[in-house]
Formats: structure tokens, sequence, C-alpha cells
């Protein structure tokens, strides 16, 4: 009797930690979710930037060519 009960203790407390993996999991990938917009906007920024430095690049070339 004693064995079916540690058993099942050991059962049940195996099934929690399985839940609380299983719940740890899917708030981490809610979180990467929600920040999935944030970083595709901070990388479209550091594109625009870079694309602005050229441009830049590209005049003062032309203007030292002329």
């Amino acid at each position: 009797m004693t064995t079916i009960v540690h058993r099942n203790r050991s059962t049940e407390m195996n099934l929690m930690h399985e839940d609380m993996a299983r719940a740890h999991m899917d708030a981490r990938l809610r979180q990467a979710r929600e920040l999935r917009p944030g970083a595709q906007l901070s990388k479209a920024r550091r594109l625009a930037n870079r694309a602005e430095r050229a441009s830049q690049q590209a005049r003062l070339l032309l203007a030292r060519a002329l």
C-alpha cells in the first residue's frame, strides 16, 4: 500500500513539473511573439539608417567629383 501511495505521489509530482514546464514554455513563446514586431521595427530602422548613410556618402562623392 505504501509503495502505491508513494508511486502515485511521485507520478503526481512529475505531472506537476511537466505542467509547470509547459506553462513556462507557453509564456516564453507568447513573450517571443509579442517582442517580434519590436525586433522587426528596430531592424528596419537600422537598415534605413544604413541606407541613409550610403545615400549621403554617394552624394558627397558625387559633389567631390563635380
